[in-house]
């Protein structure tokens, strides 16, 4: 068999294809009935396959859910880095994590959503994950002043695991982990459609609280 341009085979080429097609019925599955629900025959019986022809691509549910996890968790990196090239401040960083979740809300919520049931992440998408922390922080090292010691600052120096080895001060962590936790709050109930209604714009409301977090650092006590 030749090799193809690109060092791929034919038939490499071929299962790349299909692998790719899988991909995309499984992404309409999840936007018909969640992830949960995500079936590998349904998606064969789609293709015209049998079931055990499908497996030959992915061994299992897991398997594909990796996949897209993994795809996800790539593309938000790459969107974040490439905001974090400009300077790595903190709201460009928002507004790049906004303008993907806003792209794909069903792939956003296969992340940042409810967890699969039984469905475990494997190690290299927890550091693609940590990856895009680690921007974060470099982000609030740069722009947060040492305010001295807090409670939860504290807190935090002993509990840093999360920050996967970062060498941010307290403060900087402080921000980072309210940065993630309200931006994703607010995101999360607007991709939900529970701002409807309320006759306010939430990007309005995202960016408020962007201002918020790039103001001075949380008060002594906090």
């Amino acid at each position: 068999m030749t090799q193809a341009e690109g060092g791929a085979t034919p038939r490499e080429r071929y299962r790349a294809q299909v692998r790719a097609e899988i991909k995309e019925r499984a992404w309409e599955q999840i936007a018909t009935a969640g992830a949960s629900a995500l079936s590998l025959n349904a998606i064969a019986k789609q293709m015209g396959m049998s079931g055990p022809a499908l497996y030959r691509y992915f061994r299992g549910r897991d398997e594909l859910i990796t996949e897209l996890v993994r795809d996800a968790y790539r593309s938000l990196a790459d969107a974040v880095g490439a905001a974090a090239k400009d300077g790595a401040e903190v709201a460009a960083l928002a507004h790049a994590l906004r303008e993907w979740a806003l792209a794909d809300p069903h792939r956003y919520f296969l992340v940042y959503g409810t967890p699969v049931p039984g469905y475990h992440a494997p190690d290299d998408i927890t550091a693609i994950a940590s990856e895009i922390m680690a921007l974060l922080l470099d982000a609030c090292a740069g722009v947060t002043a040492d305010a001295g010691p807090t409670p939860f600052g504290t807190h935090l120096e002993e509990n840093r695991e999360w920050a996967g080895g970062h060498p941010a001060p307290p403060a900087a962590l402080h921000r980072a982990l309210a940065f993630w936790t309200r931006l994703h709050g607010v995101l999360s109930l607007e991709l939900a459609g529970h701002f409807t209604g309320m006759r306010f714009d939430p990007a309005r409301l995202f960016a408020a609280e962007v201002d918020a977090l790039a103001g001075p650092p949380p008060a002594r006590g906090a």
